[in-house]
């Protein structure tokens, strides 16, 4: 049976967009004639993102509930009755084989509708532990598609699919360009580097582990390309000015990620899923400092998964400024230590995870 009609829904990260478009994109590649709707929130970033990708998407007025006392929660029942009764409406016209939540304020509805209407659905969980929302929809799920072991804990069993999380395959491809990548950032091939990343907004916890470090590093000739992100990149830049940044990189964003990825010898990094996901097939000794401000603490949870099996370091956000830059030259004067960390978050790359969600999709709809 092929693919004709689907929903994808969610959004609000770009850890749920990511997943959402690639699944998309993977099912267009096998079906081009099938159609594909996205159900996002209204004002959340896929309702631009998801149509620069060449997708339609309509929104849901529909919010998280703020754990802090405030006025908003008082819509939040509104909120949700109405998002239901738009949802419905959605996906009765639309007549969908198969429903997919990727996580975000939308996917609750939408998914909770399409098992009431006996539509399959599909959850795409992108964390080692899932949030309050997914554990309810799970119920009435019919596959649940998992990046991590051990989430029978979580969800029924009998519909777990470990499927890993789908990446950006332009950003993983990095055979190849190391060359080309020490050219681009202008750096010494004889020594090492280490990429330092906290998302596209930044990590104020890494960059002020490391901006009163610059001097240690390049004592110890430790090469650095540091995306700062956009919120503190000029606070960054004023307070190294006067300094010498031979061998350091500093930049708002970095949009050749897979040269980054091909130049680096050591990356640290937040624990997110999707980056985590990345990471993995990338092969290279990780740093991991989890993000402290994640719902129910997801990413130190993520990062947990990995260093069990030594295939990552972890240091705490509330420690990172003063053990994240030690540990890191520890490391970089441990050849052995890195080789070992290579080679354990390499046995979890799961490069094909877009592949293996649509081959869920078509044993659903056998």
């Amino acid at each position: 049976m092929s693919i004709k009609k689907v929903i994808i829904s969610g959004g609000g990260t770009g850890g749920h967009i990511f997943p959402a478009i690639a699944i998309a994109n993977r099912i267009k590649k096998e079906y081009p004639e099938a159609e594909i709707l996205f159900i996002g929130a209204e004002g959340r970033m896929e309702m631009t993102r998801v149509p620069a990708a060449g997708y339609k998407i309509v929104g849901l007025w529909i919010s998280g509930f703020q754990r802090r006392i405030t006025a908003k929660n008082l819509s939040l029942p509104f909120k949700v009755l109405a998002s239901l009764m738009k949802a419905r409406k959605i996906i009765k016209n639309f007549n969908p084989d198969v429903v997919i939540g990727v996580g975000g304020y939308a996917s609750a509805p939408t998914l909770k509708i399409a098992s009431m209407l006996n539509i399959p659905t599909i959850i795409q969980e992108q964390n080692s532990y899932p949030g309050k929302t997914n554990k309810f929809l799970s119920k009435k799920a019919t596959k649940i598609c998992v990046a991590y072991t051990g989430l029978e804990e979580f969800f029924p069993a009998h519909k777990i699919e470990i499927t890993g999380n789908p990446v950006r395959a332009e950003v993983v491809q990095i055979e190849g360009l190391k060359d080309k990548g020490i050219a681009h950032f202008k750096l010494d091939p004889n020594k090492q580097t280490v990429l330092v990343v906290g998302g596209s907004l930044g990590a104020k916890t890494l960059n002020e582990s490391f901006v009163d470090k610059i001097k240690l590093l390049q004592e110890n000739n430790v090469q650095l390309i540091w995306q700062s992100g956009s919120y503190q990149y000029d606070e960054m830049l004023a307070r190294t000015k006067d300094l010498d940044m031979t061998g350091i990189v500093l930049t708002k964003f970095i949009n050749e990620m897979e040269m980054a990825y091909a130049v680096a010898d050591i990356i640290i990094s937040r624990a997110g899923a999707i980056a985590i996901s990345e990471l993995c097939i990338i092969g290279k000794p990780i740093v991991l400092v989890p993000s402290p401000h994640v719902a129910e603490d997801h990413q130190t949870k993520n990062a947990m998964a990995l260093v069990k099996d030594n295939a990552a370091i972890l240091i705490k956000d509330v420690e990172a400024r003063e053990k994240l830059v030690p540990r890191l030259l520890e490391l970089i004067n441990n050849p052995e230590e890195q080789k070992e960390l290579a080679t354990n978050i390499q046995k979890k790359a799961i490069a094909n995870a877009d592949e293996r969600i649509v081959n869920v999709i078509k044993s659903i709809l056998a």
